[in-house]
Parts: structure tokens; C-alpha cells; sequence
């Protein structure tokens, strides 16, 4: 695995000694000459893209795979995606190496994401049949198989606080699992729910409906009743395009300050939600949208993606990918009477990023096409 560097790549001395200690607004950050402990709002017009990592166990003549998404781990020292090719790659976050490849040639893979343990991983099947399946990445070794979706498998949320999780399918059901039994603890029988989320307390998940043009939220607690809150897309669209209010949906996130919602788009704009009474904050415009597929639709783009938008973990800024450059919004800027927010800042590069993932621990993201590219703040910008 190659990688190259670019004009802030530079090996940090002294990484071993950064702060240990969360905060919600504040992130530690990578790099030299940067201080361990930065506000995202100090350093976010500052991020660069930093290393870009290409695969060299490519067969020659063959194109490069498309990255289908991206993940960390809770402490932020990892980096995971899944791929085209059916493999796994994980990446040293602090060291900014590849460290391995796991294969999944047998059932394919995608929606790759860590459990609240670094070395256990769960991902949807794109073949054989629609099972998710429960890795140990040490030794590359199955631990379960979670059975029950009969059409393919289109979000996979972890619980913030445990290891239970949900599903959303293309069987027009979602599905609440335990980690630690093959067998799904409750279902949920709704028109084409294809992306679900948690809110930050793990006490609300909301899973969106493009087909119906809403998002609805449950209480966990009590989700053998009626959602308490229907989010009327169609309704609150503002200036967006009429397709986009039940079509093109790409993400579905919660701020890690539990006031907003965001609902992500391949066209015109994402939809910046209250995230207690659905309203439309603002109507993120963007110049356009990447080529991938948005969720659960087979028509529009060309593979699949986990996301191509997503908040900072202080729940201020908005990042998202286009087929070139980074759009950056920041949510506590004021729309124009039409609500459309147009953004703050536009992080430059040439690549396409069809995927985009913000580290939940360091200061540092990174976005992906066909090839995993990490940013961080250039302490000389």
C-alpha cells in the first residue's frame, strides 16, 4: 500500500504525548506546530489534504476500486474502509500508514463499521445472500452472523453507548440487533426505509423514508409505538428542487449537540434539519452533487457510498464532498431569506470526495473516491 505525501505531511514527533481528554468542542488535533488540544472553528478554513494513500496490490491493467465507505474507531486511531474489490483496508490514523487488508471475496462487503471495540467490525453482504456479518479484524476471523434481511442491507447505525445496532434494507424493514445474538430483538415493517441514525443520547433514532419524502423519529425505549415525530420533507424543502425532497438521499446524522439533523443530498443541497421539530434550518447549497448512487437506488450514479456529507463533532460545521473541492458550512451563519447557506469555506482539491468521514477524536478527516485521502489543519495556512 502506497502513499503519498503531500506539502504538510510531516511525521509528528511527539504524538504519543497528546491530550487524552474528550471534549465535545474540543479536538486534538494532528501535526506539528499545532496545539494538542484546537476548536475546530480555529483551524477548520486551515485543513489540507495531507496524504493520500493509493493502492499498489491493484492488478496492472486493472482500474482502481471505488472506497464505499469510511470509518473510525471510537479513540480515532483507526480508519477503515470498505471497497469495490470486496476488501477491507485499515489505516494508522496517528502514523498515517496503512496497517492491514482483509479480504471478503466470498459475500463482498460494504457499510463497514467498528464496534465500540477496535479490533470487532460489522458489514452488510453484497453477494451470496443479505446477512451482516461480525468480524475480529485481528485474525480475520467470523464471529457471527447477524441473519434476516431478504434484500440488500442499505445503513447500519451503532448504538453510541453499546453495541447494538440497526439496520435498514431494501425488504422495506428495519431491524434492531444485539451484538451478541444472531437473531434480530425487533422489526419494523415501513416503506422503503433506507438510512437510519441515533441521536448523541442513543435515547432517539430516526430512520428516513425517501419514498414518502419524510424522516421519522422513535423513541428507543418505546419503539413498538408509533414514531412520536414525522419530519415532512415535501414541506419543509425550501428552495430545493421538488426530486430532491423524496429522491437522491445520502446521509442521515444527528449533531453531536443534539439540536440538528442532517439529511444529505446527491443533488442541488443538503437539508439542515431541527432536529426537535423538523423545520428547515437551512438549505446547504452546493455546486452539485458526486456521481455515486444515493441510497437504495440502483439508477444515477455508479456505486454505492456511506456518505458524502457530515457534521464536525462539535455539531458546528457541515462538511461535504462535490465532484471537486471540500464545501465547509457553518451552521451558526445566518441564511439568506430563502434559507439557502452557501459555504463558509471551499477546502481545495481536485479530486472528487463521494465519501467523507470526520474523526471522532483528533482533528483530522478524511474523504475517499477511489483513493483514501486524509486532511489536517496546516499550521502555516
Amino acid at each position: 500500500m502506497a502513499s503519498t505525501p503531500m506539502d504538510v505531511d510531516e511525521a509528528p514527533p511527539s504524538l504519543t504525548s497528546l491530550s487524552t481528554t474528550p471534549s465535545l468542542n474540543i479536538t486534538r488535533t494532528l501535526g506539528v506546530n499545532v496545539p494538542s488540544t484546537t476548536k475546530v472553528s480555529d483551524v477548520v478554513s486551515a485543513f489540507r489534504p495531507t496524504k493520500l494513500f493509493h493502492r499498489d496490490d491493484v492488478k496492472e491493467g486493472k482500474p482502481q476500486p471505488h472506497i464505499l465507505s469510511i470509518d473510525f474507531d471510537d479513540p480515532g486511531e483507526l480508519c477503515m474502509t470498505s471497497e469495490s474489490d470486496e476488501t477491507i483496508q485499515i489505516y494508522n490514523v496517528k502514523d498515517g500508514r496503512h496497517d492491514k487488508s482483509l479480504m471478503s471475496k466470498k459475500y463482498g462487503v460494504k457499510l463497514a463499521k467498528f464496534t465500540h471495540t477496535s479490533s470487532s467490525i460489522i458489514y452488510a453482504s453484497t453477494k451470496q445472500n443479505d446477512a451482516i456479518r461480525y468480524l475480529a479484524t485481528h485474525d480475520n476471523s467470523f464471529i457471527r452472523y447477524f441473519d434476516g434481511h431478504e434484500a440488500s442491507v442499505t445503513s447500519l447505525a451503532l448504538h453510541p453507548g453499546s453495541d447494538n445496532f440497526i439496520s435498514c434494507s431494501l425488504d422495506n424493514t428495519v431491524r434492531m440487533w444485539n451484538i451478541g445474538s444472531r437473531q434480530w430483538v425487533a422489526k419494523l415493517l415501513l416503506p422503503g426505509p433506507h438510512i437510519a441514525a441515533w441521536d448523541p443520547s442513543g435515547n432517539v433514532f430516526a430512520v428516513a423514508l425517501p419514498a414518502s419524502g419524510s424522516v421519522i423519529l422513535y423513541d428507543y425505549r418505546n419503539y413498538q409505538k408509533t414514531p412520536f415525530a414525522v419530519f415532512d420533507v415535501m414541506k419543509v424543502k425550501g428552495p430545493a428542487e421538488l426530486e430532491a425532497a423524496y429522491r437522491g438521499w445520502t446521509a442521515l446524522e444527528f449533531s453531536n449537540d443534539g439540536k440538528h439533523l442532517l439529511l444529505g443530498s446527491r443533488l442541488g443541497g443538503h437539508f439542515l434539519l431541527d432536529a426537535f421539530d423538523g423545520t428547515l434550518k437551512a438549505y446547504l447549497k452546493k455546486p452539485g452533487g458526486t456521481r455515486r448512487l444515493a441510497v437504495g437506488e440502483s439508477e444515477g450514479g455508479s456505486v454505492e457510498s456511506s456518505g458524502d456529507c457530515c457534521f464536525s463533532p462539535d455539531g458546528r460545521y457541515v462538511l461535504s464532498g462535490a465532484k471537486k473541492d471540500l464545501l465547509v458550512w457553518d451552521t451558526l451563519a445566518t441564511p439568506d431569506h430563502n434559507k439557502i447557506l452557501e459555504p463558509a469555506h471551499v477546502l481545495d482539491d481536485k479530486r472528487e470526495a463521494a465519501v467523507v468521514a470526520y474523526n471522532p477524536r483528533y482533528n483530522m478527516f478524511a474523504t475517499a473516491d477511489q483513493e483514501l485521502l486524509f486532511w489536517i489543519p496546516d499550521p502555516h495556512a
